[in-house]
Protein backbone atom coordinates (compact mmCIF):
# COMPACT_ATOMS: atom_id res chain seq x y z
CA UNK A 1 0.00 0.00 0.00
CA UNK A 2 1.06 3.27 -0.75
CA UNK A 3 1.99 5.84 1.72
CA UNK A 4 -0.62 8.00 0.44
CA UNK A 5 -3.36 5.60 0.14
CA UNK A 6 -2.23 4.30 4.02
CA UNK A 7 -2.78 7.59 5.34
CA UNK A 8 -5.74 8.51 3.72
CA UNK A 9 -7.06 4.75 5.16
CA UNK A 10 -5.43 6.01 8.46
CA UNK A 11 -7.62 8.99 8.49
CA UNK A 12 -10.81 6.96 7.27
CA UNK A 13 -10.59 4.21 9.85
CA UNK A 14 -9.60 6.72 12.91
CA UNK A 15 -12.43 9.18 12.42
CA UNK A 16 -14.99 6.08 11.47
CA UNK A 17 -14.14 4.30 15.09
CA UNK A 18 -12.58 7.23 17.08
CA UNK A 19 -9.44 5.91 18.38
CA UNK A 20 -6.08 4.92 16.89
CA UNK A 21 -4.89 2.38 13.83
CA UNK A 22 -1.27 1.56 14.32
CA UNK A 23 1.14 -1.30 13.47
CA UNK A 24 3.30 -1.75 16.43
CA UNK A 25 6.46 -4.25 16.63
CA UNK A 26 7.12 -5.40 19.96
CA UNK A 27 10.76 -6.68 20.45
CA UNK A 28 12.43 -8.45 22.58
CA UNK A 29 15.90 -7.57 22.35
CA UNK A 30 18.81 -9.99 21.89
CA UNK A 31 21.48 -11.50 20.28
CA UNK A 32 20.95 -15.32 19.86
CA UNK A 33 17.62 -14.70 19.83
CA UNK A 34 15.39 -11.76 19.37
CA UNK A 35 11.71 -12.00 19.68
CA UNK A 36 9.48 -10.05 18.13
CA UNK A 37 5.48 -9.94 17.83
CA UNK A 38 3.54 -7.68 15.34
CA UNK A 39 0.25 -5.96 16.46
CA UNK A 40 -2.75 -4.22 14.32
CA UNK A 41 -4.23 -1.26 17.11
CA UNK A 42 -7.61 -0.15 15.71
CA UNK A 43 -9.58 1.62 18.64
CA UNK A 44 -9.88 0.18 21.30
CA UNK A 45 -9.56 -3.60 19.46
CA UNK A 46 -6.13 -5.52 18.90
CA UNK A 47 -5.28 -7.63 16.16
CA UNK A 48 -2.29 -10.38 16.39
CA UNK A 49 -0.56 -9.84 13.17
CA UNK A 50 2.74 -12.49 12.83
CA UNK A 51 4.92 -13.41 15.74
CA UNK A 52 8.66 -15.51 15.92
CA UNK A 53 12.08 -15.07 16.68
CA UNK A 54 14.98 -14.28 14.69
CA UNK A 55 18.17 -16.83 15.62
CA UNK A 56 22.25 -15.95 15.08
CA UNK A 57 24.53 -18.91 16.09
CA UNK A 58 27.24 -18.69 18.42
CA UNK A 59 30.24 -18.74 16.87
CA UNK A 60 29.70 -16.30 14.35
CA UNK A 61 31.61 -13.08 14.79
CA UNK A 62 29.59 -10.35 16.50
CA UNK A 63 29.27 -7.98 13.59
CA UNK A 64 28.13 -10.94 11.03
CA UNK A 65 25.46 -11.69 13.74
CA UNK A 66 24.70 -8.01 13.56
CA UNK A 67 24.67 -7.84 10.52
CA UNK A 68 21.72 -10.92 10.07
CA UNK A 69 19.59 -8.89 12.97
CA UNK A 70 19.27 -5.57 10.98
CA UNK A 71 18.56 -7.17 7.83
CA UNK A 72 15.84 -10.01 9.17
CA UNK A 73 14.08 -6.70 10.60
CA UNK A 74 14.61 -4.45 7.83
CA UNK A 75 13.16 -7.37 6.09
CA UNK A 76 9.71 -7.65 8.64
CA UNK A 77 9.43 -3.89 9.15
CA UNK A 78 8.81 -3.61 5.30
CA UNK A 79 6.97 -6.53 5.45
CA UNK A 80 4.76 -5.56 7.83
CA UNK A 81 4.66 -1.49 7.07
CA UNK A 82 5.14 -0.82 10.67
CA UNK A 83 4.36 2.45 12.84
CA UNK A 84 6.06 2.14 16.23
CA UNK A 85 8.85 0.11 18.05
CA UNK A 86 7.78 -1.34 21.65
CA UNK A 87 11.30 -2.28 23.13
CA UNK A 88 11.72 -3.25 26.04
CA UNK A 89 14.50 -1.97 28.67
CA UNK A 90 17.46 -3.73 28.97
CA UNK A 91 17.97 -4.60 32.64
CA UNK A 92 21.41 -5.79 34.19
CA UNK A 93 22.92 -9.53 34.22
CA UNK A 94 25.57 -10.59 36.16
CA UNK A 95 27.13 -11.74 33.15
CA UNK A 96 28.86 -8.66 31.92
CA UNK A 97 29.67 -10.11 28.34
CA UNK A 98 26.34 -11.19 27.73
CA UNK A 99 24.58 -7.53 28.83
CA UNK A 100 27.64 -5.77 26.39
CA UNK A 101 26.70 -8.20 23.43
CA UNK A 102 22.87 -7.47 24.25
CA UNK A 103 22.97 -4.07 24.62
CA UNK A 104 24.81 -3.66 21.29
CA UNK A 105 22.56 -5.40 19.51
CA UNK A 106 19.71 -3.76 21.28
CA UNK A 107 21.56 -0.46 19.61
CA UNK A 108 21.56 -2.19 16.24
CA UNK A 109 17.68 -2.95 16.39
CA UNK A 110 16.14 0.60 17.28
CA UNK A 111 18.77 1.54 15.29
CA UNK A 112 16.34 -0.44 12.18
CA UNK A 113 13.47 1.45 13.11
CA UNK A 114 15.38 4.94 13.53
CA UNK A 115 16.62 4.41 9.93
CA UNK A 116 13.08 4.61 8.64
CA UNK A 117 11.80 6.98 10.88
CA UNK A 118 9.26 4.78 13.09
CA UNK A 119 9.37 6.03 16.96
CA UNK A 120 10.53 3.66 19.33
CA UNK A 121 9.07 3.50 22.93
CA UNK A 122 10.82 1.44 25.55
CA UNK A 123 8.81 -0.14 29.07
CA UNK A 124 10.48 -2.00 32.10
CA UNK A 125 9.61 -5.53 32.84
CA UNK A 126 7.62 -4.54 35.67
CA UNK A 127 5.64 -2.45 33.62
CA UNK A 128 4.86 -4.86 31.14
CA UNK A 129 3.70 -7.34 33.79
CA UNK A 130 1.04 -4.34 34.99
CA UNK A 131 -0.25 -3.93 31.83
CA UNK A 132 -0.59 -7.46 30.39
CA UNK A 133 -1.38 -9.54 33.67
CA UNK A 134 -2.14 -6.50 36.43
CA UNK A 135 0.24 -7.63 38.40
CA UNK A 136 4.01 -6.52 37.99
CA UNK A 137 5.58 -9.76 39.66
CA UNK A 138 3.60 -12.17 37.44
CA UNK A 139 5.42 -14.92 36.39
CA UNK A 140 6.29 -16.35 32.58
CA UNK A 141 3.39 -18.90 32.89
CA UNK A 142 1.17 -16.39 33.74
CA UNK A 143 2.40 -13.96 31.04
CA UNK A 144 2.27 -16.93 28.16
CA UNK A 145 -1.21 -17.20 29.38
CA UNK A 146 -2.90 -14.12 29.23
CA UNK A 147 -1.05 -13.66 25.90
CA UNK A 148 -2.67 -16.72 24.34
CA UNK A 149 -6.34 -15.77 26.14
CA UNK A 150 -6.32 -12.41 24.47
CA UNK A 151 -5.29 -13.38 21.07
CA UNK A 152 -7.27 -16.42 21.35
CA UNK A 153 -4.55 -18.89 20.98
CA UNK A 154 -4.87 -22.66 21.01
CA UNK A 155 -1.30 -22.64 22.30
CA UNK A 156 1.04 -20.38 24.39
CA UNK A 157 3.07 -18.72 21.45
CA UNK A 158 7.14 -20.46 21.37
CA UNK A 159 9.59 -19.74 21.84
CA UNK A 160 9.22 -17.52 24.80
CA UNK A 161 11.25 -14.94 23.18
CA UNK A 162 8.17 -14.25 20.51
CA UNK A 163 5.95 -14.57 23.85
CA UNK A 164 7.58 -12.06 25.74
CA UNK A 165 7.71 -9.19 22.48
CA UNK A 166 4.05 -10.04 22.26
CA UNK A 167 3.65 -8.78 25.28
CA UNK A 168 5.52 -5.93 25.12
CA UNK A 169 3.58 -4.87 22.03
CA UNK A 170 0.26 -5.50 24.05
CA UNK A 171 1.43 -3.13 26.78
CA UNK A 172 2.16 -0.24 24.25
CA UNK A 173 -1.19 -1.04 22.84
CA UNK A 174 -2.42 -0.42 26.26
CA UNK A 175 -0.14 2.86 26.58
CA UNK A 176 -1.43 4.72 23.34
CA UNK A 177 -3.39 7.42 24.82
CA UNK A 178 -0.34 8.12 26.63
CA UNK A 179 2.29 6.80 24.77
CA UNK A 180 4.60 9.69 24.74
CA UNK A 181 5.98 9.03 27.90
CA UNK A 182 7.59 6.16 27.06
CA UNK A 183 9.28 7.09 23.85
CA UNK A 184 12.90 6.75 24.16
CA UNK A 185 14.97 9.93 24.84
Amino acid sequence: MSQLKKIVFYVIIFDSIGGFFVIIFGLDPGIAIVGYGIIEAIGNRVRLIDYGVIETKAGIPLPDRLKIIDEELNKLIELHNVDELAIEELFFNKNVKTVINVAQARGVEILSFIKKNILAYEYTPLQVKQAITGYGRADKKQMQESIKMIFKLKAVPKPDDAADALAIALCHFFSLKFKEQFRMK
